[in-house]
């Protein structure tokens, strides 16, 4: 079942109340079972964007307050986040240097066998992992993680596949609105 960030935050009719309980009470579910938040890095932490200059060098923005969301799961609920990306570049190790991400992945052309090699290394099981994507690449993981979301401006076949689209966008706090989802969810009783 698709859920849309944007209807969480609007009333509508009463039997579009009934349907997002019911949407909110899986999506809860889900998240109490959520021991590690991953991510995409371009798409979802970036805001798909490549920047050269003249020179050639290649700049990447990232949102501070998707960097908050990191923090905050860490801090409120003791649960680490990760990075798995296709690309290799200085700059991603850097960003999860900065936020203390200690789970980063780089070439990972089949996300999917990532998540199999972290699932080991923490003994987690797949329910217990959340994991945010933007693109064709993340669809494979996305079917296998416990909780997922798609930044608004993911393409439309991811987010046809996961349980929460944000209502931000890919680098304008799409992951922050996950981590505070998670955060609001597992601490409702």
């Amino acid at each position: 079942m698709l859920y849309d960030g944007c209807e969480f935050n609007h009333r509508r009719r009463v039997d579009n109340l009934v349907r997002k309980k019911l949407a909110v009470g899986k999506l809860a579910e889900k998240a109490k079972k959520i021991k590690l938040v991953l991510t995409d890095n371009d798409g979802v932490l970036t805001d798909a964007c490549v920047y050269y200059s003249d020179k050639g060098e290649q700049l990447k923005r990232y949102s501070v307050r998707d960097g908050m969301g990191v923090e905050r799961l860490r801090n409120i609920l003791n649960i680490e986040t990760g990075i798995i990306t296709k690309e290799r570049q200085a700059l991603i190790k850097k960003r999860a240097k900065k936020l203390k991400i200690k789970e980063l992945y780089h070439n990972a052309e089949k996300k999917e066998l990532v998540l199999e090699k972290i699932l080991r290394k923490h003994k987690l099981k797949k329910e217990n992992i959340a994991y945010i994507g933007d693109d064709e690449n993340d669809i494979e993981i996305l079917r296998l993680a416990g909780l997922t979301a798609a930044p608004s401006d993911g393409m439309k076949s991811v987010k046809q596949v996961v349980d929460f689209v944000c209502k931000n966008s890919g680098g304008n706090g799409a992951f922050r609105e996950f981590a505070e989802l998670i955060i609001e969810l597992k601490q409702k009783k």
